[in-house]
């Protein structure tokens, strides 16, 4: 539920259909007049790495006000990032400000075992997720990319 800041995480393989389902909740948040605001994880963090550069003037603090303030924030394809002490700092920072300020989140990954997921993002982080969306929604199937492109 967006108003008590709660979430959903969706995890699976490959194509069976993480994201789509992450989109329809983001549709459906922003038709009922929330904001939204929607990032593969390794573009958010292209986007962070960019506010850093003098010359394209961006700003952290802009960025990270929008991400921690939008009503849901759907963060997809988590732990495809490369683990990085920095990496581990951003997306903690972002996770922690949604969790305090009590802001919904939902989250896609091919990662289906936690402690997997715990080396890949950080202890923290998963923990953290864990409070906002309780256990990952676990996807399972074939490859539904497949099924439609053949």
């Amino acid at each position: 539920n967006v108003d008590e800041g709660r979430g959903l995480w969706f995890a699976g393989d490959v194509g069976t259909g993480k994201t789509s389902l992450a989109m329809l909740v983001s549709l459906a948040a922003e038709r009922a007049g929330r904001s939204a605001a929607i990032y593969p994880v390794t573009r958010l963090l292209a986007e962070i790495k960019d506010t850093y550069d003098s010359q394209t003037g961006g700003n952290y603090m802009r960025l990270f006000r929008r991400l921690t303030s939008v009503d849901l924030l759907q963060l997809d394809d988590l732990g495809a990032e490369k683990r990085t002490d920095w990496v581990l700092e951003q997306l903690y920072a972002i996770v922690n400000e949604r969790w305090q300020d009590e802001r919904s989140i939902v989250v896609t990954t091919n990662t289906t075992d936690l402690d997997d997921l715990r080396q890949q993002i950080g202890p923290r982080t998963v923990s953290r997720l864990l409070e906002i969306c309780d256990e990952p929604l676990p996807l399972m199937g074939p490859d539904l990319r497949l099924s439609s492109a053949g």
